[in-house]
């Protein structure tokens, strides 16, 4: 259940930390009243307060670089807003990504978790004339040994390819995996967690 906003602690203002849905990278930080919080939600197109001009103004009316609603939370103290959104172009008036200069660019790392999603999707929908479709037909001895065969593939690049040979197989090796991962119920991110229990100070291997 979402908290009350407390529009009054702050004037009637309260604080928006804009985000990138899918980057997480902060994008900018306005400030919303209660009407520019309910346009928000009912145009899912971010709008804020202008403290100067003292109206609503929704990102992106005059440039076209609108703010997409994805999500909004409030709080532990509810009086700041996390607004979670996907841009359509840069935020700034500057014309840069972000607010504070910095180019929105997404890790490669949370692809691997968007890959996952999508070979999930493939799992339960099975479409026909997809590679992914015909791993899970097979089952998962044949899975396990596709991961075999192209863990061999990549060291032998890694011993006597090139680098970019060694990342090409490199890349079917993750592949592979995450389906496995997926026909077993697991996600990439379980690895990255027993990874980053093994880094704590104090682990001991089981």
């Amino acid at each position: 259940m979402q908290r009350e906003i407390d529009f009054a602690k702050g004037g009637g203002l309260v604080p928006a930390i804009v985000q990138d849905a899918q980057t997480k990278n902060v994008l900018m930080m306005g400030y919303m009243n209660e009407e520019a919080y309910k346009a928000t939600l009912m145009t899912k197109r971010v709008t804020f307060y202008s403290r100067s001009r003292r109206c609503l103004w929704t990102k992106g009316e005059t440039s076209g670089n609108y703010l997409d609603l994805v999500s909004l939370a409030v709080d532990c103290d509810g009086d700041t807003l996390l607004v979670k959104a996907t841009p359509r172009g840069p935020v700034c008036h500057q014309g840069t990504d972000t607010c504070w200069g910095e180019t929105n660019e997404p890790s490669p790392l949370l692809f691997l978790a968007t890959l996952q999603d999508f070979i999930e999707r493939r799992k339960a929908e099975m479409p026909e004339g997809s590679y992914t479709t015909s791993l899970f037909r097979d089952g998962l001895n044949r899975m396990a040994q596709k991961v075999g065969e192209e863990a061999l593939e990549a060291v032998i690049e890694a011993v006597n390819g090139t680098n970019e040979r060694f990342i090409y197989e490199g890349s079917d090796l993750f592949y592979h995996l995450i389906v496995l991962l997926t026909a077993k119920g697991l996600r990439i991110e379980d690895l990255a967690a027993e990874l980053q229990e093994r880094h704590a100070p104090g682990w001991k291997k089981h």
